[in-house]
């Protein structure tokens, strides 16, 4: 209803109209893939850390099982206790490591989002277009979409990541 509104004001100039699909630069861009292994990278050595701490939970509480019948009181207590404490510390971090995972990917995303609003609105100028659209348009033809082409910009300006092949808007 917009949109045909907008039209009609522009009078009989053609209306210039495209779409950006960001899921898709989620999910295909070199710079999404570059910063999803770049947090994978950070957050690998804590995943290791936390994967110790189970191990050695799952091996004090198979001795308890084990072991438990023939331990002093004394020892079967502090044994219990270290599984207590263990479980609490791994449940903490645990929670830490996904606050801070999140906290991170939102930080990658934030840049991402940047970085498709400058060269959309780079290429809206560029290609002279009325409207450029995202997410939430429930049908475009491909004639209209330039997602690919603003991926093919987004790793033209990023020296390190190679150009996705894709073919230049129609």
């Amino acid at each position: 209803m917009m949109l045909a509104a907008s039209a009609a004001a522009v009078g009989a100039a053609e209306l210039k109209v495209a779409v950006v699909s960001f899921q898709k630069i989620l999910e295909k861009s070199p710079l999404a893939e570059a910063a999803t292994k770049r947090i994978e990278g950070e957050f690998r050595p804590r995943e290791k850390q936390m994967a110790e701490k189970k191990k050695e939970l799952r091996k004090n509480e198979e001795r308890l099982d084990k072991d438990g019948a023939i331990m002093s009181e004394a020892e079967r207590q502090k044994l219990d206790r270290d599984i207590v404490a263990t479980r609490r510390d791994i449940k903490r971090d645990e929670q830490e490591f996904q606050e801070d995972l999140n906290r991170r990917q939102g930080e990658e995303l934030q840049k991402l989002q940047r970085k498709v609003l400058e060269i959309v609105r780079a290429m809206g100028k560029d290609g002279a277009y009325d409207v450029i659209l995202t997410d939430g348009v429930l049908y475009f033809s491909d004639r209209v979409d330039i997602t690919d082409a603003v991926m093919q910009r987004m790793a033209a300006t990023d020296k390190d990541s190679p150009a996705p092949k894709a073919a230049a808007p129609k």
